[in-house]
């Protein structure tokens, strides 16, 4: 990794095992908002090929897997709102810790002098509550670039969060790195001409990860050799 001028982070999955977390915050809205919906982890693991929560939520609606009163998509916008609400509190209650070798990294890149950033499909909200509890309340400074789902128009697999971090630092696709753990997220880095090293997680472990960099289980088999 020395090599690289800049390290680009996805988040959930990637930084932290977040998407169970999440789906129980969209499992307890659904009840909360008298949906008769609820998403099991095989269900949530296809689900997951829609990036974004609101897009995730009009995609299950409008591809019928879901019954009763539809929404609109104000409606869809309140009910994400307290989604993240309610993922913010269970995340608090300490719940999501880094997954092994990302605070490692994140300590040799500064080291270093290397630029960190994230590219990520999740809210700003979503990465406050995950991060300032893991990194500390000044975690924004760690990052002088992120992107986050609100920042783009298209989200991954699009490329453009990682063409908006190139933008940023100036920067040419070949000097950064990217970790990710989706093929979604592979694809959108590699879009963007930029190399990508893949960590397997929960719900994408399983994937095919054709012209990524590497793939490895988790990111401290990386810190080890830093």
């Amino acid at each position: 990794m020395k090599r690289f001028r800049a390290l680009i982070f996805d988040v959930d999955g990637t930084m932290a095992e977040t998407e169970e977390l999440h789906r129980r915050a969209f499992n307890e809205s659904f009840e909360y908002f008298r949906l008769k919906w609820s998403w099991d982890v095989d269900l949530y693991r296809k689900l997951l090929a829609v990036t974004g929560g609101k897009e995730r939520i009009a995609h299950f609606q409008d591809r019928r897997f879901g019954e009763g009163t539809r929404m609109n998509s104000a409606q869809i916008e309140e009910l994400h709102r307290f989604k993240t609400a309610r993922y913010a509190e269970l995340i608090a209650r300490g719940g999501c810790p880094l997954r092994p070798g990302v605070a490692e990294i994140i300590s040799t890149a500064q080291r270093r002098g290397q630029l960190l950033a994230i590219a990520t499909t999740t809210s700003r909200n979503n990465l406050d509550a995950l991060l300032a509890p893991a990194l500390g309340p000044a975690w924004k400074s760690l990052f002088p670039v992120i992107v986050a789902g609100e920042d783009v128009t298209r989200k991954k697999p699009a490329p453009d969060a990682y063409l908006q971090v190139l933008e940023a630092f100036r920067l040419p696709a070949s000097s950064c790195l990217a970790f990710e753990d989706s093929r979604n997220g592979l694809l959108a880095a590699q879009s963007a001409g930029i190399p990508v090293v893949i960590t397997r997680s929960m719900y994408f472990g399983e994937d095919e990860f054709d012209g990524a960099l590497r793939v490895v289980r988790e990111l401290s088999e990386l810190a080890m050799q830093s």
